[in-house]
């Protein structure tokens, strides 16, 4: 029940701190009648002067607590969401009114949701001293919302994304952010074991390599190695797609996690350029545990894991001095008897030794590398090569793809940035610049580093010193830069897509791939690799190729390179249901013809044809420069050099 007089009692309390402030107490006083409002006074150090028992209980400690003690002090981190409204007040004098608060306070077990008003309380000669806060909670109706719930999960869920992904970045060492990772899953969804499985070097077996150790012991598999075919990852693997295995996928298999009370999975493979590493899995004791949107939220997680367990793999490689099946040396001996042995580099060609020849020569050196070559051609493998040839292969060989990541945070990712200096950087993060420092930098994809940020790179090749965004602090590193990129950046810098003087410091030594139609000899090795590769991948046997297979796939252009020939082989591997190697050779077909490169940029025949698709337009997704791959422009500055006048192909 209302108790009248006690609620009379603390308005007469309040009324005596707030006498002898001016206007806007008298809005607040307005609100002192109703039983379920928070109140509370802090001075300009955000220090609590007065609070009543109803936002005191709100906040989960004692009202006599708060007195004398900051917001933060009170609210821990969840201060950061509060602290900005108070700031505002005192720098505007202005109230901030309706403002909806959600967040976890460190005394609560869930999400809460208030409405707070902040009101300036000003002294005698009109300065702010002080800010009064009013707050009603409203928790209880939002539960009541389903849309508000949905919301509410799906905000929840991003959090955990982020939490996450700056986890990581702090920390780019799985084996320390595992346990917490682990934590958060088992806080979003109903899973009792989250685990992290790598290939074994056969390709035909997968192990245990980290497991969250608060699960229960009971449910904890020997670190054994067990057949990919008999793993609950092994289909995900194979696949390279997640995978929720059910109560009757796990009785095919013959599963040790039934007898361990398992009921359902689900499996994310860790996919990197080089191959599937191994796969990331959470298991319930309930069946059908897993719904669509838990395995979404799965896969995002294992994206931001792969790159971070990729290096960390690589880590332990150098440390141990042993290398991962993919990256190990290989020994081909030819129908000669002649031996190559460079890592992944396979081939007998003159060419291919020239370019091994190249890399040998300039290993030792700090020389900054340009690997040139069609996509597919194997550039980072010729820089994996390099780096570990060089003095600096007991350092991190660091890689950065400049096309996959967004140009607005390529920036961050290079050169590291602090905590707040922009929006959601809520730690500091270090670059890849400062993890490659005493080893090796890979830039790859370099015609496609942003202009802006080129000028930042060159400063970095010529003084070894960079600055963290948000930073003015210069950090001094020692790197060796190689770079590898597909384009004719010739072609850039008389677009004024790449700098010169930027291409003269990286063009130090530069090396050509040749595309895998100039090496014609080397086709039959690669496609006996990657057969006996996937095959011992999939636990399978094959130990005959057609003839006329062999012939259609050396007689193939392969304008993809070894990453097509590669994707083909593997595809053809899984169709291959016996011992014979079955392609579908009907599948190969030539990509799109690309514009020819001429002196004016691309030929008039193409130009035209894409006026004639586009009626004459040049602007938009569907216009003509888009078409040809060009900023409208650039075609506008082209058609103007051919005389060709857009309005005779507009109908």
């Amino acid at each position: 029940m209302f108790d009248q007089t006690a609620e009379w009692k603390r308005i007469t309390e309040w009324s005596s701190v707030l006498q002898g402030f001016s206007e806007p107490e008298q809005l607040l006083a307005t609100f002192i009648s109703a039983s379920n409002l928070g109140l509370a006074i802090v001075d300009t150090q955000l220090k609590f002067q007065a609070i009543n028992k109803a936002l005191a209980d709100m906040n989960g400690v004692p009202a006599e607590a708060h007195l004398g003690k900051s917001v933060r002090d009170i609210l821990g981190d969840a201060a950061e969401h509060i602290e900005p409204h108070f700031h505002r007040v005192l720098l505007t004098g202005q109230p901030v009114l309706n403002v909806a608060i959600t967040l976890q306070l460190p005394t609560r077990m869930e999400v809460g949701h208030w409405i707070e008003h902040y009101l300036p309380l000003n002294d005698d000669s009109g300065k702010v001293a002080r800010v009064g806060v009013v707050v009603v909670e409203v928790t209880e109706q939002k539960k009541s919302d389903p849309l508000v719930r949905e919301l509410q999960r799906k905000n929840e869920r991003l959090t955990l994304l982020l939490d996450i992904s700056t986890g990581l970045n702090l920390t780019p060492d799985l084996r320390q952010t595992f346990p917490s990772i682990a934590a958060s899953i088992r806080g979003a969804m109903p899973c009792d074991l989250v685990d992290l499985s790598i290939l074994e070097d056969s390709f035909q077996s997968i192990r245990p390599y980290l497991v969250d150790p608060a699960c229960d012991p009971a449910l904890l598999c020997s670190d054994v190695s067990i057949l990919l075919r008999d793993a609950v990852c092994g289909e995900a693997v194979i696949e390279r797609q997640p995978r929720v295995v059910s109560r009757a996928d796990l009785t095919a298999i013959h599963s040790p996690f039934l007898q361990m009370g398992i009921q359902s999975a689900c499996c994310v493979p860790f996919v990197t350029p080089e191959g599937v590493i191994g796969s990331f899995n959470v298991a319930s004791t309930r069946e059908n545990a897993f719904l669509a949107e838990d395995v979404e939220l799965l896969k995002q997680i294992g994206m931001q894991m792969t790159n971070v367990l990729d290096r960390t793999l690589e880590c332990d490689e150098i440390k141990s001095k042993r290398g991962s099946p993919e990256r190990a040396p290989v020994n081909v001996i030819t129908e000669t008897g002649d031996e190559l042995n460079f890592g992944e580099i396979i081939g007998e060609s003159p060419l291919l030794r020239r370019v091994v020849d190249q890399a040998k020569t300039v290993a030792p050196s700090d020389a900054t590398v340009l690997i040139l070559g069609e996509t597919g051609t194997g550039k980072e493998l010729i820089a994996r090569a390099i780096h570990h040839m060089s003095r600096r292969k007991d350092a991190n060989f660091v890689k950065l793809n400049c096309a996959a990541i967004p140009s607005g945070l390529l920036e961050s990712e290079l050169f590291g940035h602090e905590k707040g200096a922009f929006t959601g950087a809520l730690t500091s993060k270090v670059g890849r610049l400062e993890l490659a420092d005493h080893g090796t930098l890979f830039l790859d994809e370099i015609g496609d580093l942003p202009l802006e940020l080129q000028p930042k790179l060159l400063r970095v090749l010529e003084d070894q010193e960079f600055e963290r965004l948000g930073s003015n602090r210069a950090i001094h590193v020692n790197i060796r830069l190689l770079a590898a990129t597909n384009q004719d950046l010739a072609m850039s810098m008389v677009q004024r897509r790449f700098r010169t003087d930027l291409f003269y410091r990286l063009n130090v030594f530069p090396i050509r791939l040749p595309p895998l139609r100039e090496r014609a000899d080397d086709v039959r090795l690669l496609i006996n690799y990657f057969i006996q590769k996937y095959a011992r991948k999939m636990n399978k046997t094959i130990d005959a190729i057609p003839a006329e297979t062999m012939a259609a796939l050396k007689g193939w252009d392969w304008p993809g390179n070894i990453r097509e020939l590669e994707n083909f082989i593997e595809r053809s591997v899984i169709l291959s249901e016996e011992t014979v190697f079955n392609a579908p050779i009907e599948d190969l077909r030539p990509p799109p013809s690309q514009p020819p490169i001429t002196s004016e940029g691309v030929g008039r025949e193409y130009v035209l044809r894409a006026l004639r698709e586009t009626n004459g337009l040049i602007d938009g997704p569907q216009g003509a420069a888009a078409k040809l791959s060009m900023a409208p422009g650039t075609l506008r500055s082209i058609m103007r050099r051919m005389k060709i006048l857009p309005k005779n192909y507009q109908h």
